[in-house]
């Protein structure tokens, strides 16, 4: 069973940047999907972003296409999500999730394992 551990968050100004980490242990995390969702107080979770086993396809809500990258290094057992230009509306606890369905459009009910998420303030 996989376990993951965020880092990266933090306060950011309107506009700035982030780059969220994705650690991973207890098992190798070329074997799964990984997604970033985020999770704003008083809303549902939302999906951000995914990424295949191989880093070879990738997929990316709508509100944040052309600004975040998703990425992975399968040989470091870790992924990361790289935020630019961000909104104070994104300002979230930012969740990492990993899931062996092979797609990368499967929805929040097909991750399997999460981690504890990481605060994103965005503000002035």
């Amino acid at each position: 069973q996989v376990q993951l551990v965020e880092s990266g968050g933090g306060l950011v100004q309107p506009g700035g940047t982030l780059r969220l980490s994705c650690a991973a242990s207890g098992g190798t995390l070329s074997s799964y999907v990984v997604g970033w969702f985020r999770q704003a107080p008083g809303k549902e979770r939302e999906f951000v972003a995914a990424i295949s086993w191989s880093g070879s396809r990738t997929y990316y809500a709508n509100s944040v296409k052309g600004r975040f990258t998703i990425s992975r290094d399968n040989a470091k057992n870790t992924g990361w999500l790289q935020m630019n230009s961000l909104k104070p509306e994104e300002a979230a606890v930012y969740y990492c999730a990993a899931q062996d369905t092979g797609i990368v459009e499967a929805s929040i009910d097909e991750y399997d394992y999460w981690g504890q998420g990481t605060q994103v303030t965005v503000s002035s």
